[in-house]
């Protein structure tokens, strides 16, 4: 990456979008997109020699890794789930108040005699003995969550993808429990799922990240932090 000023990467459309501008505007920087839509260009005013990149939320951990962008904000999840080590890669600037929700392991309501991670471990041997294959927990986070379970002595498991309604995975037999973002418990509700009393793996917000690969402008970049009022 050259050094043309600073690069800023935000989600591209939704909710989180729009928090994020109300966030920046709320500190004089207005952010503003230029196209329709469909259209990803975008511009900032109350801050000189400063681009804003707007891309999905799960493709900023990455652009931020690979230094092709200085600053980004994304869910602290995804961070953690995509990049391995990720304090060696990016740093948290400021935590933004806003798309908070809990990543957590849950299973069906009918399982009465599983409500911690010792119940769970304990019904995966049971499942395996009575099946000959492992338990299924459906999830797109598998690196925090296989992370958690080793950590909290879960054995005998299997991960299995999902990248649509995980929620919907039990009842539609793909897997046994799931590990899933939650933010008020109500689809897991509707799906007959409970969180185990010890499953929370991590709450998750919007946060400011600052990439430690991205060469050149520290003087700008500090300015612009100060600016926002986050100096580090």
């Amino acid at each position: 990456m050259t050094t043309e000023g600073i690069k800023l990467g935000l989600p591209s459309k939704g909710r989180l979008q729009e928090k994020c501008f109300d966030w920046f505007a709320g500190r004089g920087v207005v952010l503003k997109r230029t196209g329709g839509d469909r259209e990803y260009s975008a511009e900032v005013e109350g801050a000189e020699g400063v681009s804003l990149v707007l891309l999905s939320a799960g493709e900023i951990p990455r652009e931020l890794a690979a230094g092709r962008l200085h600053l980004g904000v994304t869910g602290s999840d995804l961070v953690r789930e995509k990049l391995p080590r990720w304090q060696t890669q990016v740093a948290e600037v400021a935590r933004l108040g806003f798309g908070r929700a809990d990543l957590v392991i849950a299973v069906p309501k009918a399982w009465v005699d599983v409500d911690t991670l010792d119940d769970l471990d304990a019904a995966c041997a049971a499942f395996r003995a009575v099946h000959g294959h492992r338990l299924r927990i459906a999830t797109k986070y598998h690196r925090l969550v296989r992370e958690f379970l080793k950590a909290q002595g879960v054995a005998d498991y299997a991960l299995v993808d999902s990248q649509g309604a995980t929620e919907g995975t039990v009842r539609n037999l793909t897997a046994e429990a799931i590990a899933d973002i939650t933010t008020t418990g109500a689809t897991l509700e509707a799906n007959h799922l409970k969180i185990l009393a010890d499953g929370l793996i991590h709450s998750s917000e919007a946060v400011l990240f600052r990439s430690l690969k991205a060469p050149g402008e520290a003087a700008a970049l500090e300015a612009f932090l100060r600016r926002l009022g986050v100096s580090e």
